[in-house]
């Protein structure tokens, strides 16, 4: 593990000068669905100080078992009646994807007198296998969005096509960064700071057209990763 990570930063450090980038502001996440808690320590004392998990019923087991210093992310599908589980355990929600969702994550950190830090899910590529909203409707999402008082949105994330060749994602994370652009732009009051893209496959393409959040499972833990 610890080689693969001095592996993944050195790549991550050479995409993110050919993009004209300085590789200290991109995080690597480390993706622990189906990993189980000593090798996620292991992780931990490689030096990744952040989390993601796709599942709510995993990552509330595994909070507790893991120092408190270290930070979560909700980065899979999230629904409604799952929500009052993470908040106040993750630091960033990657997947906020309908107005359903944004009102209970509001409803629910505003219980516990929280602002809940999220990113909006696009679907860049129209699969239909994919969450998220589609581009044309980010503008008009965000805008509403900035009426609820308890959430406040950092950016935009996507999960690109699984393709063979990783420069074929290349046009769905520009096209991410230059969305990003533009609602920065037409939006007063929201700073879209940050982007989420980019995965064991595509990371170093995804750094090259400006993500500064990388989510990474196989890449970190390998192909056989176990239960908890």
């Amino acid at each position: 593990m610890r080689e693969n990570l001095v592996n993944i930063r050195e790549r991550v450090r050479l995409a993110a000068l050919r993009g004209g980038r300085d590789p200290l502001t991109i995080k690597i996440i480390a993706v622990t669905k189906r990993v189980g808690v000593p090798q996620i320590m292991e992780a931990v004392e490689a030096g990744l100080l952040d989390l993601g998990e796709n599942r709510v019923q995993e990552l509330a087991a595994k909070v507790p078992q893991i120092p408190s210093n270290l930070h979560w992310h909700m980065i899979g599908h999230l629904q409604t009646n799952k929500v009052k589980h993470i908040i106040g355990k993750v630091e960033l929600i990657h997947s906020l994807d309908s107005w359903n969702l944004a009102v209970e994550v509001d409803r629910q950190a505003a219980r516990v007198d929280k602002i809940a830090r999220v990113l909006v899910q696009v679907n860049v590529s129209g699969e239909e296998t994919k969450y998220g909203i589609n581009t044309n409707e980010a503008d008009d999402f965000i805008t509403e969005l900035k009426k609820l008082k308890n959430i406040k949105v950092e950016g935009l994330m996507t999960i690109a096509p699984f393709v063979d060749d990783p420069q074929e994602a290349r046009p769905f994370f520009r096209e991410l960064r230059l969305l990003s652009r533009e609602l920065n732009e037409k939006i007063s009051g929201v700073e879209l700071k940050h982007l989420s893209m980019g995965m064991t496959n595509d990371y170093e393409v995804a750094v090259e057209e400006g993500s500064d959040m990388l989510r990474l499972g196989t890449a970190i833990f390998g192909a056989r990763i176990s239960r908890i």
